[in-house]
């Protein structure tokens, strides 16, 4: 009985696992996910030399994918059990993906493209129906094209 209970529960959290930090998103597939990720993080953060320990917007944005508190908060509480590495944490790059995943997942809509996940990054959880956002998703096409 012990074994059978202790499966289940395996079994759950793979479940749950795959559920909260499944890659795809909308429209877009795990391997295009991918390439959106570092995309961004090449706008965000392309002149710097080590870009996981940015820091930009006036000390506001932390990370390879220039993270704002805020947005970590919203992440997080999308998916609590990323809250305790801290904040601090978004300049692991790893840890920085999964807090980007989680806001992507809590914001975009059910058939999200590449361009909404992008201008949701950069202009929050309404980035993708933003007019301020159409230039970053220029910038993010052009670093999926290198």
């Amino acid at each position: 009985m012990r074994t059978l209970f202790g499966a289940i529960v395996l079994a759950v959290i793979m479940f749950l696992n795959t559920a909260v930090f499944g890659q795809g998103i909308g429209k877009v597939s795990e391997e295009q996910l991918d390439k959106l990720l570092d995309a961004i993080v090449a706008v965000e953060t392309g002149g710097e030399s080590d870009p996981d320990n940015a820091v930009g917007d006036g000390g506001k944005a932390l990370g390879a994918f220039q993270v704002w508190r805020s947005y970590w908060v919203d992440a997080v509480e999308r998916n609590p059990h990323l809250k305790s590495r801290g904040y601090a944490a978004v300049k692991d790059r790893a840890y920085a993906r999964q807090i980007v995943i989680a806001y992507f997942k809590r914001y975009a809509p059910k058939n999200a493209t590449m361009e909404d996940l992008a201008r949701i990054h950069n202009g929050g959880p309404k980035g993708h129906k933003k007019d301020s956002t159409q230039d970053y998703w220029v910038k993010v096409q052009r670093a999926l094209e290198e």
